[in-house]
């Protein structure tokens, strides 16, 4: 299974999702392609989007915790990694 959220897109790449993917919300993709497929479509959009298209995929993996993230410019939520665990900040406030 992949999600896929963009800031925004180039037409053509969000042309191309809407054949493997429904779109719920705008530059919302979700689908439940089979991993193989899902590593070509992860491969094509790092590969065809600019930075400012702000991508965060999330791909459901066999391995805890069960997902891996990918991000390619500036999203609007920034990831991190704590203890081996991807994660997506709410809320970027320095730790005192």
């Amino acid at each position: 299974m992949l999600v896929v959220i963009a800031n925004d897109l180039p037409p053509a790449v969000r042309g191309r999702m809407k054949l493997w993917f429904i779109e719920p919300r705008a530059n919302v993709f979700i689908s439940g392609v089979k991993d193989a497929v899902a590593r070509h479509v992860i491969e094509y959009l790092l590969k065809s989007c600019p930075p400012k298209s702000g991508l965060l995929i999330f791909q459901r993996i066999s391995k805890a915790p069960g997902y891996k993230i990918y991000g390619r410019g500036d999203p609007r939520r920034r990831l991190t990694e704590i203890s081996g665990l991807q994660l997506v900040l709410e809320k970027d406030d320095p730790v005192i």
